[in-house]
């Protein structure tokens, strides 16, 4: 590769949760239209990004070491910009934890990527150079008619909004991303209408609190308008998964939308954080668990097939075993289909910090183990009673002989998988036959096949 072509090349590693992923993508669409390629390896690019992900503490670890990373084996002629939300978050600090940083941009204005390299590369002193303006309303406004999406196969992940106006006593996500500014709304259709042409199977709708979007608008139940007008512009795309549901905020209108629509899966995320009304109260989160109750109710009466995703933290500052005690019963009586359990992270700049009872971090491990083991049981009495039942299966690869894809209770890379015999379309939905249960995935074979044909055993569900 000649060095004029080494000069037009960028490598760009991203990391975190999906929203970032859509970050990153962003970021590449405009790199490519200014003139660069993207590299696959790092030894191939003259820009090395890394969007960094500074959620909690294990995620900045992973930021720090792949920064350092790069910085160690990197040229002269090479430039290493850290993006993202550590960036935003630490800023100056983030330098000085990798020695050979050249650039650092936060999350406020990662639009500006073009012009940011640009001016690294006609810099004079060896200093780093920082983009990190205060100011978020600019968010979701001046985003430079790119599309605000990350596709995976056959699934898109579609940003709605940016921040968060949420007081959650754990979270620094409000001083990382700013407050709430949701997308235009035509933005969000014209994107879902590209997605569609380019024969997306599956569109998942993320933001930090999606059942927030429209506030900023002036708009009242905005998801539930929303997904009426998405529904309508998009109709050949069979499915839209919902992400990131804030409890209280799950409306009876919202409910009606989804039960009305049927692109719409019966499958939420609310991340409910706890199920103790004290731990709740200090968290700073909703505290009516009475509520959670009564909605999940309407969720199942509206949606008998209704998929409940949530997350839960252990551990947090203050928590008593009675508390860990009330938690485990919230889980044993509501039942959800998929958990995720976290260890409370310390977040130095959150009002968290300054509870003086911290619980160790062996009484963290241990919650969190002994509530996992109570989910895995429910989880796999779920999954057993999927057996018999015929899913539409969206295939995601195949290999060894086997096809794994994901049903409408499964969101992509935090769920579980479909296994089946053979290898079948990627891409398509496909209708399978289930025949087997584990704590987290499911077996089975195509429709209209035996499973004689299929070369498996007759219906048997898997203890595992």
């Amino acid at each position: 590769m000649s060095k004029h072509q080494l000069k037009k090349q960028f490598y760009l590693l991203s990391l975190g949760c999906s929203k970032n992923t859509v970050d990153s993508e962003s970021m590449a669409t405009l790199l490519n239209r200014a003139g660069f390629n993207g590299a696959t390896v790092p030894e191939e690019a003259a820009v090395l990004i890394v969007n960094t992900c500074g959620f909690i503490q294990s995620a900045r670890d992973e930021s720090i070491n792949a920064l350092r990373e790069l910085a160690a084996a990197k040229r002269p002629d090479q430039l290493l910009v850290a993006a993202g939300c550590m960036s935003q978050r630490y800023g100056p600090a983030l330098a000085q934890e990798v020695p050979g940083l050249d650039g650092v941009i936060g999350t406020r204005r990662w639009m500006d990527i073009v012009p940011f390299v640009r001016q690294l590369r006609r810099r004079k002193y060896p200093e780093p150079l920082y983009h990190l303006p205060d100011e978020a309303t600019t968010v979701g406004r001046d985003e430079r008619n790119v599309l605000r999406v990350a596709v995976q196969g056959a699934s898109a992940y579609l940003k709605i909004s940016d921040g968060c106006r949420r007081p959650c006593a754990f979270c620094a996500i409000p001083q990382i991303k700013g407050t709430l500014v949701s997308r235009p709304v035509e933005r969000i259709l014209a994107e879902a209408q590209q997605l569609q042409e380019a024969g997306v199977q599956e569109i998942i709708i993320i933001s930090q609190d999606s059942t927030d979007y429209g506030h900023d608008l002036g708009l009242k139940n905005g998801l539930s308008a929303l997904l009426n007008e998405l529904v309508a512009a998009v109709p050949e795309v069979p499915w839209f998964r919902i992400m990131y549901a804030y409890p209280g905020y799950v409306t009876d209108a919202l409910i009606e939308t989804m039960a009305r629509h049927p692109q719409v899966l019966p499958y939420l995320d609310i991340p409910l954080q706890h199920g103790h009304r004290e731990t709740l109260k200090r968290m700073r989160r909703p505290a009516n668990v009475e509520w959670v109750y009564q909605t999940i109710e309407k969720l199942r009466a509206a949606m008998p097939d209704m998929a409940i995703r949530t997350t839960f933290i252990v551990g947090y500052p203050g928590e008593t075993d009675e508390e860990f005690e009330g938690l485990k019963q919230f889980v044993r009586d509501l039942r959800f289909d998929r958990v995720g359990v976290f260890t409370y992270s310390f977040e130095a700049s959150t009002p968290s910090a300054t509870v003086s009872w911290q619980v160790p971090e062996e009484v963290k491990e241990a919650r969190r183990d002994e509530l996992m083991a109570v989910q895995q049981q429910i989880s796999l009495e779920k999954n057993q009673a999927q057996v018999g039942r015929t899913l539409p299966v969206l295939v995601e690869g195949y290999g060894d002989g086997l096809s794994v894809g994901r049903s409408y209770r499964d969101a992509p890379e935090i769920d579980g998988l479909v296994i089946i015999p053979g290898e079948l379309p990627v891409g398509e939905l496909v209708p399978v036959r289930i025949d087997g249960a584990m704590a987290y995935d499911l077996t089975g074979y195509p429709a209209g096949i035996s499973p004689e044909q299929a070369g498996l055993p007759p219906f048997n569900v898997v203890m595992r």
